[in-house]
């Protein structure tokens, strides 16, 4: 009886388990169905980027450049809505998650920008290019930047009801607060709080684990390969 009883708990937990990935199946079905995609993801989609959301359901979005409450201070994504990224940089993103979920089970990734088409990043450099903030944004006349080919993500941590947790700087928070390499100076002068910058190492502990690379000047910002070798393999997001 007792082996039986153990059988029973043992399948009790796979079929618990499965209900929960068809939930998050049904749930990212769903989410397609009241929000289908406009054109600009499905131009994305027909030069090769993949949605997140079709490789790991349970990262959470909320892209800041489809609202008005962004460094630009305008709408620069019209009509998307969802998260896209090239296959590689998708499935780096849910080894991150992966990773996460093992460390703090109760916080989720929660992807802020994804892939970003040429034409929309030549509209934030007509924002910015005569500002103090160009410094933070890639000239599309020189290539752009590591968003346009759908190999960096800008990201945070966040609870499971979408709340992030401190960071010490909003995301896109354009100052010197959000240099990752002046931490321990700005911990000691009470600029950042030590809460804040232990939340920004696990951030880049899953995300280096899953191969991303932080950017020194923004705690956010991860690329998946350098520069020079997005320009010499992949192709730009038109």
């Amino acid at each position: 009886m007792l082996q039986g009883a153990r059988y029973f708990f043992a399948n009790f937990a796979d079929m618990k388990q499965a209900i929960i990935l068809f939930i998050l199946a049904f749930s990212s079905m769903l989410c397609h169905a009241e929000n289908p995609i406009g054109k600009t993801a499905q131009s994305m989609k027909s030069q090769g980027m993949v949605n997140v959301h079709d490789i790991d359901p349970t990262i959470q979005v909320s892209l800041m450049y489809a609202r008005k409450d962004n460094f630009c201070g305008v709408v620069l994504y019209g009509d998307l809505r969802q998260a896209y990224l090239h296959p590689k940089a998708a499935k780096a993103l849910a080894k991150a998650q992966s990773r996460l979920k093992q460390l703090r089970p109760d916080l989720s990734l929660k992807i802020y920008d994804a892939a970003r088409p040429m034409s929309i990043q030549q509209k934030m450099w007509d924002k910015v290019k005569n500002t103090t903030k160009y410094f933070y944004v890639s000239n599309p006349a020189h290539g752009g930047g590591m968003h346009n080919y759908g190999l960096a993500v800008d990201i945070t941590l966040c609870r499971q009801n979408g709340d992030t947790i401190p960071m010490g700087t909003k995301v896109d928070g354009m100052t010197k607060l959000s240099h990752i390499d002046r931490e321990k100076e700005l911990m000691a002068a009470n600029k950042l709080s030590r809460k804040a910058v232990e939340n920004r190492r696990l951030l880049r502990e899953v995300m280096t684990y899953a191969g991303f690379m932080p950017l020194r000047t923004e705690w956010w910002h991860f690329n998946l390969v350098s520069r020079a070798t997005a320009k010499k393999y992949y192709k730009v997001i038109k």
